[in-house]
């Protein structure tokens, strides 16, 4: 590879031919700021806070987009470079909402921190944002007197997720990121992955707070309020209350529910069990029966949304499953208040989950049992944070509780849902069961696992091959059904995630300031919840005490009628 040599802040270096000043400067250890740039992402050179000197060039130069070129001297904080960007963050603010303590990015927002680095604590410029909410009854909430037009969301939804609900619009003072005819996020193709919040710099958008209408069901004294987490939550929770990124903190979470008041907490796992239980019924009885194959996961609610929208010659290859999410609200309202003795119609469900989608999904009119809904609230990641602070509980200083029993019970195979490639690990570890008549020891399936955009894998099971692919990020998932539609590519079984890395990175996640961490922070996340499957005592879906229970005492059998009437549902076709 060909070197160039370079000076920045009088530290010599040597880089690649090809390398921008900002990266070189990253070899050099030398911060430069940035707001508008998101690595592989967008990268417009837009915002101009990265400009620095080079000695003998006219003008200063935007350093995420200006190649590094050999025996250059930059200068990354001269006067000139410093009063600048000072400048170009002053006139940011003068467009900017700046009630910081109320916004819910207070502390974790890019443009606060440039400001509070830069010692902006008055403005010359006076104009002042006015705060302009939309589709605030729906998943994804936008404010535009805090957007800075950075860009990222759309780039985001557009190169990355291929969604394009949103884009950057008008010309010069009034210019706003919006959606095609200004319409509600809600009447358009946007899929409520969350994926537009985690890179938006500032609070210009945000998940809609339900965290109200949790409070006042648990103090509501008719209620029998349940709580379910997902197994995301618990490896990025503490990341709110300062712990290691990928530290599972399970046992800390279900002491902080109990200190809220939930009356029961219990495990989003156990209704990953029951999908696997149904998903691989499903599967078989296609693959045995010549039914519509690919089959396709449909645990991902954003996923399910994008293929209604965008391949809706698919809707018939989508499992019939209902999430994890679901299938548990459906049994906490049925089977669960029929053991404990308890009026189904006070039952209350709460969702914690790292999904945003997953607010649009508790709402969806398919998914309800006579007109009533399975989750009645579901807060993200974020949110429980807020909760947990709200209520003064000091996080780090509690000791260790464990889920209730009936709807408690986890597996590895359940956990590992979090990842991408887990629903297919886990589907997989019970099918081989299944054909084999076997206890099989060899559960892990490494060829699913990874952060590669697409997987595919041709995996033999007693004689049966059966192949695979796995696709995370609804842009990838978008090129491997194109391949399938142009006939170049042949699958049994195809597992979707909507958000890239699958839930560990979902919408409703902690917020990464840094965003060029997010694949070392997915990694992390990833690892810890791999490290929970290869410590649990259970490690296969259909091996869950509570599952085989539950199938003889209230479901029959995986696939049955009763639980086709719970368990699964349908979908539709959307413009």
């Amino acid at each position: 590879m060909e070197k160039i040599n370079l000076t920045i802040d009088g530290i010599d270096i040597s880089v690649a031919k090809g390398s921008t000043i900002l990266q070189a400067a990253k070899e050099a250890k030398v911060d430069i700021p940035t707001l508008c740039f998101l690595q592989g992402v967008h990268e417009p050179g837009s915002c101009r806070i990265c400009v620095v000197e080079v000695e003998g060039w006219r003008g200063l130069q935007p350093a995420c987009v200006t190649k590094a070129e050999e025996g250059i001297v930059v200068k990354t904080s001269s006067r000139l470079v410093r009063e600048t960007r000072r400048d170009i963050l002053e006139l940011i603010l003068a467009n900017h909402n700046r009630e910081c303590l109320s916004c819910k990015r207070n502390q974790k927002c890019e443009l606060q921190k440039l400001a509070e680095d830069f010692g902006i604590d008055s403005n010359y410029y006076e104009k002042k944002g006015t705060c302009v909410e939309l589709d605030q009854s729906g998943p994804v909430v936008r404010d535009t007197s805090k957007c800075v037009l950075c860009g990222r969301c759309v780039s985001v939804c557009s190169n990355i997720q291929k969604v394009n609900a949103i884009d950057l619009a008008y010309r010069g003072p009034n210019t706003s990121v919006t959606t095609p005819y200004e319409q509600s996020l809600s009447l358009r193709s946007c899929i409520n992955c969350g994926q537009c919040i985690k890179v938006c710099p500032v609070g210009a958008l945000q998940e809609r707070d339900d965290t109200e209408k949790v409070w006042k069901a648990l103090e509501d004294p008719e209620l029998h309020v349940v709580v379910q987490t997902a197994p995301a939550v618990r490896v990025a929770l503490g990341e709110e209350f300062g712990l290691p990124v990928g530290t599972n903190v399970k046992g800390k979470m279900v002491t902080a529910l109990k200190r809220l008041g939930f009356n029961k907490i219990f495990d989003t796992t156990f209704g990953a069990d029951l999908t696997i239980m149904e998903e691989g019924t499903e599967l078989l009885h296609r693959i045995n029966n010549g039914g519509k194959l690919p089959l396709i996961t449909s645990c991902s609610p954003g996923w399910v949304k994008f293929c209604e929208h965008n391949y809706s010659d698919f809707l018939d290859n989508l499992s019939s499953c209902r999430s994890p999410q679901q299938m548990f609200g459906a049994v906490a309202k049925s089977y669960y208040p029929q053991k404990a003795g308890l009026d189904a119609n006070k039952v209350f469900v709460v969702s914690v989950m790292p999904c945003t989608a997953k607010k649009f999904e508790a709402d969806r009119e398919e998914l309800k049992i006579n007109g009533l809904k399975d989750v009645d609230a579901v807060i993200t990641t974020r949110e429980l944070a807020k909760m947990i602070k709200q209520a003064g509980i000091n996080f780090n200083e509690l000791s260790d509780s464990y889920y209730d029993e009936l709807l408690g019970t986890s597996t590895g195979a359940g956990v590992i849902f979090a990842n991408t490639g887990g629903v297919m690990e886990a589907a997989l570890r019970t099918v081989a069961d299944i054909l084999t008549g076997e206890d099989l020891q060899t559960i892990e399936y490494h060829e699913v696992r990874g952060l590669e955009g697409t997987k595919e894998a041709t995996v033999n099971i007693n004689g049966m091959e059966l192949n695979v692919a796995i696709a995370h990020g609804t842009g990838n998932a978008a090129k491997l059904l194109d391949t399938i539609r142009e006939g170049k590519a042949d699958y049994h079984f195809i597992e979707v995630m909507a958000c890239p890395g699958g839930c560990i990175n979902g919408g409703g996640q902690p917020i990464l300031m840094d965003k060029s961490k997010t694949q070392e922070v997915n990694q992390l996340r990833a690892a810890s919840i791999y490290s929970l499957d290869r410590t649990a005592v259970k490690r296969k879906s259909h091996d869950n005490p509570e599952i085989k229970k539950i199938y003889a005492e209230f479901l029959d059998k995986p696939g049955s009628s009763k639980a086709h009437q719970l368990l699964h549902t349908h979908y539709i076709a959307r413009n």
